[in-house]
């Protein structure tokens, strides 16, 4: 068994995925016990494929090039998973890439991990916004959320920020983990990382945190999923995924940790509000009567948690009625843009 998988999606990725490859095999030192999965998801418009094989063809021991029709990403998330030998699974997106320095101090914890019954669940690190064009990065941290220097529990950490939450770029999952609570991502669907990072919780009893900025998660492409106008245009699928992750955990009857309670309900209110915002930036009959079907979606499967979520200030605030309403929850959404640096 190899101590981690890093699961590279790629989709016409010519371009940038050598930058991401790189940026791992700087701290792998052709070490056996590491492996890059590029999983080229059906890409016809580059040479991704070809890169692919000439990656494995180099690095033989630790690279492998995975081949699949396309799915989207979701689908090569389930693919990376289900070809994976490491301990650790570890999503990489292939314009992305990981710093060698924290890389180098997260390590050795994972490789005395590796292998042992009672291993940590989950290990979780920072991560930067780094908008290339602009010439600036925003580093997300959770010093002030997760104890330093050891393993604990939910019991154990503190109260989130509004702007703090477990991403996919922050998370290495113990393999296993995932497989047996049966993760699988929907295909063809974008934001498809927020079910990653929020249906898995329930299960993970240990967490290790190291303050270093591991993931620099790139922004500002032109096209890039979180793109405002991108958003609007496939609002329906974060509506698929929003109701993906009201069924999939029953936050206030399957979760112990009062914690871990309060955090689940604050992402999915912020999973709502999102839904809000766009749906409200559309201002169409249709796309009013989508986020009223989403409130009575929630309150129909999980009625012990809707008032929570619909009363949390996030939401009263993004769901005023009228045109004033609107204004001012949209108002706030841009304040919030640049004050939390997303988009």
């Amino acid at each position: 068994m190899k101590t981690i998988s890093f699961a590279l999606p790629c989709y016409n990725s010519a371009e940038y995925m050598d930058k991401c490859i790189e940026s791992i095999l700087a701290f792998c030192d052709e070490r056996e016990d590491i492996e890059i999965l590029i999983v080229n998801d059906g890409s016809t418009k580059d040479d991704t494929k070809e890169k692919a094989d000439e990656w494995q063809a180099r690095h033989p021991q630790v690279i492998r090039a995975i081949h699949k029709d396309n799915g989207g990403h979701g689908s090569a998330v389930n693919t990376g998973l289900a070809h994976a030998e490491g301990f650790y699974y570890k999503v990489v997106d292939s314009d992305d890439w990981l710093d060698e320095a924290a890389m180098r101090t997260i390590m050795p914890y994972l490789r005395e991990q590796a292998g042992r019954s009672e291993a940590t669940d989950m290990v979780v690190a920072n991560y930067v916004y780094e908008k290339v064009f602009e010439g600036k990065h925003t580093v997300m941290d959770y010093a002030n959320v997760f104890p330093e220097g050891r393993e604990f529990g939910w019991d154990e950490v503190g109260r989130f920020k509004s702007s703090q939450y477990l991403l996919m770029h922050s998370v290495i999952y113990r393999t296993q983990m995932l497989r047996d609570i049966g993760l699988v991502l929907p295909e063809h669907c974008f934001y498809v990382d927020n079910i990653f990072v929020y249906v898995p919780l329930p299960h993970v009893r240990t967490i290790r945190y190291f303050n270093v900025d591991m993931y620099r998660y790139f922004i500002g492409r032109e096209g890039q999923s979180v793109n405002e106008d991108v958003m609007k245009g496939r609002i329906d699928q974060h509506l698929r995924v929003t109701r993906l992750m009201i069924d999939q955990v029953a936050i206030d009857k399957e979760v112990d940790s009062p914690r871990l309670r309060a955090y689940l309900c604050n992402y999915l209110s912020m999973m709502m509000c999102i839904c809000a915002v766009f749906l409200r930036m559309i201002d169409t009959p249709e796309s009013n009567r989508k986020l009223a079907d989403t409130w009575d979606y929630l309150n129909k499967v999980r009625p012990e948690t809707y008032g929570r979520i619909r009363r949390s200030p996030l939401n009263v605030g993004m769901n005023l009625p009228g045109r004033l309403g609107r204004g001012i929850g949209l108002g706030g959404y841009r304040l919030a843009r640049k004050v939390f640096k997303f988009n």
